[in-house]
């Protein structure tokens, strides 16, 4: 049996039209993942409006550095990730396995960083609350950005998380050879959901660490 034969869905006539029908499945779903994140910046926008002066302050308390390196990892795997599809659809089993590991090790050295940030500001007292440190002026507002913060990039870090594990879903198929030039549709959709996340940390890392 070809591997046209041993990958294509019962409920679709030829491989085009699998593979157009996954497409549209990606994207109906990345469209609610933009509303998702959408809601997000919606409400930081309202409140850096009206709460300016307490959110450069609050913003100033975060780690640019840690975040502009997290943003050169993240574009890195974006690269990794661009070019397991494009070994994936040339049917170089080698180079997709190789891209593949590249594109988890960057998702979780960015992971790391992050893990090192929270816990770091952990020290600090920056999680809102009772215990929030009292040495910020104005506190009720800077909880409010540090809310926002947590919120936006948890959220996101949970994506990645989801990111990593389908990556090595991808891994084990394609060391077990489920992957063709004829067929590689589920690397083409996980680089389209990663390259999505990767975006959504372009636009965080400006708007939550460089408020000026």
């Amino acid at each position: 049996m070809s591997d046209v034969q041993t990958t294509l869905a019962h409920q679709f006539e030829d491989p085009d039209q699998q593979h157009e029908a996954a497409s549209l499945g990606m994207w109906a779903f990345l469209i609610t993942e933009i509303m998702f994140f959408g809601g997000l910046f919606a409400a930081y926008t309202v409140y850096r409006i009206q709460y300016p002066a307490a959110f450069v302050t609050a913003s100033h308390l975060l780690d640019y550095k840690l975040g502009a390196v997290n943003t050169a990892v993240l574009i890195c795997s974006s690269l990794t990730m661009a070019l397991a599809v494009r070994a994936a659809q040339l049917g170089q089993r080698r180079n997709l396995i190789v891209f593949l590991i590249l594109t988890m090790t960057l998702g979780t050295t960015f992971l790391g960083i992050k893990a090192a940030e929270y816990t770091h500001k952990f020290h600090e007292r920056l999680i809102p609350g009772p215990n929030f440190t009292p040495n910020v002026s104005p506190n009720r507002e800077a909880q409010l950005f540090f809310l926002l913060y947590y919120s936006m990039t948890g959220l996101h870090a949970l994506h990645m998380v989801i990111g990593i594990g389908v990556l090595t879903w991808l891994l084990v198929r394609a060391v077990r050879g489920h992957f063709s030039h004829e067929y590689y549709s589920p690397v083409e959709m996980s680089g389209l959901y990663w390259h999505f996340v990767d975006i959504v940390w372009i636009y965080l890392f400006p708007l939550l660490y460089l408020v000026r």
